[in-house]
């Protein structure tokens, strides 16, 4: 896309990249969920840091439909639940998508892997998505490790 700024020139880091995400486009109003569940699971630091991650979003759908929950009924997931089903969404590095679909597994923040074909790859929604310490992927489902 011309114009865009990638990689670490990127002004605004991930939490900051998911909050104007949510606020105008195509993904306005889909992320209240995840952004109240990393308030929750006081994670806000974690991804604002300089440490490149790369982040598999998901969409309020998703957590609706996976987890039957919406951004006010975040505080009700236990506090360990929710930490390890958001960083399980969390990998090391900057990951854009050729990497994420070349790969049978992907380790994760919580210890655990994701593996690619069964868990994310019909997920994907919106790949390579820059922030100035890493990479989101907007996905479909919220996956449980």
């Amino acid at each position: 896309m011309p114009g865009r700024k990638r990689g670490a020139s990127a002004e605004k880091n991930l939490v900051e990249t998911a909050i104007a995400l949510n606020k105008s486009g195509p993904f306005a109003e889909k992320f209240d969920t995840l952004i109240a569940a990393v308030i929750e699971a006081d994670l806000v630091d974690t991804l604002s840091g300089n440490r490149q991650l790369t982040v598999f979003a998901p969409t309020d759908e998703a957590f609706e439909n996976v987890l039957g929950i919406d951004a006010d009924e975040v505080g009700g997931v236990d506090d360990a639940q929710l930490l390890s089903i958001l960083t399980y969404h969390v990998t090391p590095g900057r990951r854009y998508a050729r990497s994420v679909v070349n790969a049978s597994m992907i380790p994760t923040l919580n210890g655990a892997r994701i593996d690619v074909e069964t868990e994310l790859s019909d997920s994907i929604a919106a790949t390579d998505i820059e922030a100035s310490n890493g990479v989101i992927h907007a996905i479909n489902t919220v996956l449980l490790p």
